[in-house]
């Protein structure tokens, strides 16, 4: 073993694909990243992009029937690029953990007991803690003396104050059950709080902010001084925003509604709240592209979707504007956030009374650096921020293992 090893790979496990990354802490570079999707289907597909040999993608499709598959495949890649799992310059392996409960509240070096609790809190969690777990003890059988860190979408969100955090239902229900306001997203909105702090010149905790994570799933969140102290999503992600397929807030009788009036099974407004609703629902696309193209041709449809997504990112703006009291910079995120300009033009627009403006020219400018979209003389910062779970959970796993 090499006295300071400095790389850490990233795994994100899902229920039938690996999201991973190869980075070198020592200074933050991608060596490598790569997806393998479709795990257990007929033909499996593996894309490879070795970044630090300047080599092109390299793709493959084959059969690979489960996770243990997959990451030997992942395993084989990395090692033709001479940066195999058995280097000694491999400090950690990273894990993503969607869920970790009021547990666990910071990156957490994975053991029988923490394993015990991810598969604790699969109740809340049905559709990724099952997968995170089946990537952990893969990892764990190729690479048994190397050290696991579980990073989780929940931690940042457990500074939150009980008032944010609980739901106003029986508080013995609650409590038997798990019931209460957990948040998701937490990597991105750590790291975007903290390089919107960067990008204004101060240190986080001198900071207010508003982050506003915009992709197929969607949530913000209102950070006081490097910590969080409200956010959308809840007991699961559904809560919150209008979404790419999910619904986000809506009246909770609708279920009974449904139930009783539509004869629907639970299971199935399960899934038409999770899979069929937000912009899917209303119009049929989930992509911002193709519905800003709608738009552009005429389709009422699509606007109105348009404008429910905003109404709803507004409302949201304001409530965390009014949570905070005082706020320094509002900053979008994700995929619809760091690409979309009209929904970040719509989403302050009619704000000016509480200090916010879009410049339109900045606003208009594509770049992959965190940048200013808002007037120099506006009171409160409008930005865009890249965000990077890769390196975050990367920077936290190296940070406990280097402790």
């Amino acid at each position: 073993m090499t006295a300071n090893p400095t790389r850490v790979l990233v795994l994100n496990s899902g229920s039938s694909s690996v999201k991973y990354q190869l980075l070198d802490m020592a200074d933050g570079a991608r060596l490598a990243v790569g997806l393998v999707e479709r795990i257990g289907e007929e033909t499996s597909r593996l894309a490879h992009t070795p970044l630090a040999t300047g080599g092109g993608k390299r793709e493959r499709e084959q059969p690979i029937a489960d996770h243990e598959a997959a990451l030997n495949a992942v395993a084989e890649e990395l090692a033709a690029d001479g940066m195999g799992l058995d280097s000694p310059e491999l400090a950690a392996i990273g894990h993503r953990v969607v869920h970790g409960g009021r547990k666990f509240t910071e990156p957490t070096v994975i053991t029988e007991e923490v394993v015990a609790e991810i598969e604790r809190l699969i109740p809340v969690a049905p559709l990724h803690n099952p997968a995170n777990i089946t990537g952990i003890r893969t990892a764990q059988a190729l690479r048994p003396d190397l050290p696991q860190v579980a990073v989780f979408d929940t931690a940042f969100h457990t500074t939150m104050p009980e008032s944010a955090a609980r739901y106003a239902i029986d508080v013995e229900t609650a409590d038997a059950h798990r019931i209460r306001r957990y948040g998701f997203h937490g990597t991105s909105h750590a790291y975007v709080s903290r390089e919107t702090a960067k990008l204004l010149g101060k240190d986080p905790s001198e900071v207010n902010v508003i982050v506003l994570h915009l992709g197929n799933g969607a949530s913000a969140s209102a950070v006081r001084g490097g910590r969080c102290v409200d956010t959308s999503m809840g007991l699961t992600p559904l809560e919150g925003l209008v979404m790419g397929t999910r619904s986000g807030d809506l009246d909770p009788a609708v279920i009974f509604h449904l139930a009783r009036t539509a004869g629907m099974s639970v299971d199935e407004i399960d899934s038409l709240l999770n899979k069929k609703s937000g912009l899917i629902g209303l119009c049929g696309d989930n992509d911002m592209r193709e519905i800003r193209r709608r738009i552009d041709a005429g389709d009422e449809k699509a606007a109105l979707a348009f404008d429910i997504y905003v109404h709803r990112l507004k409302k949201y703006i304001g409530a965390y504007y009014a949570v905070l009291g005082k706020v320094d910079a509002v900053a979008f995120t994700a995929g619809v956030g760091e690409n979309a300009a009209p929904v970040r033009e719509a989403a302050v627009a009619g704000l000016e009374e509480l200090g916010l403006a879009v410049d339109t020219d900045l606003n208009a400018v594509r770049a992959d650096e965190p940048r200013l979209i808002s007037p120099g003389c506006a009171r409160v910062a409008v930005a865009v921020v890249p965000t990077d779970e890769e390196l975050e959970i990367a920077t936290q796993t190296y940070a406990l293992v280097s402790a």
